[in-house]
């Protein structure tokens, strides 16, 4: 009966196995898109702005940044929202209307770890995009 656990072992044997349960569980973070991404959740990774434009032109706006930067791979006209690769990082985007002036972007950049400057940099150039735009 060499191959039963005893009790006493059994403990120490739950608590490393509830502790890898937890690790795997915080290594997961939700996207702007609703979706979950393996990856650790460290660091600030997303930037949310509003603008007074129409949903229609911060949507292309942020179609023509992202696509012009790395390679759009999801762009969801139902939702206003877009999945992009950039620099091998991973680029989530949603544009959704706060009001009858007012549309709210939501951009998130993960490379494993949150990019910040990414994410940052996306939306200044989408900022900078809108400016080309009349409202």
């Amino acid at each position: 009966m060499g191959g039963v656990m005893k009790i006493t072992n059994f403990k120490p044997v739950l608590a490393v196995a509830l502790l890898g349960l937890a690790l795997f569980a915080s290594a997961c973070v939700s996207t702007p898109t609703g979706d979950s991404k393996f990856g650790w959740p460290i660091g600030k990774d997303s930037l949310t702005r509003r603008y007074p434009r129409s949903v229609e032109q911060v949507t292309a706006a942020t179609r023509f940044v992202l696509s012009h930067n790395g390679k759009l791979s999801r762009d969801n006209a139902v939702d206003n929202s877009f999945i992009a690769k950039i620099n091998e990082h991973d680029v989530w985007a949603k544009v959704t209307k706060v009001d009858a002036k007012t549309t709210e972007l939501v951009v998130m950049a993960r490379g494993g770890a949150g990019d910040i400057d990414l994410a940052s940099s996306m939306v200044e150039q989408i900022a900078l995009q809108l400016t080309t735009v009349s409202p």
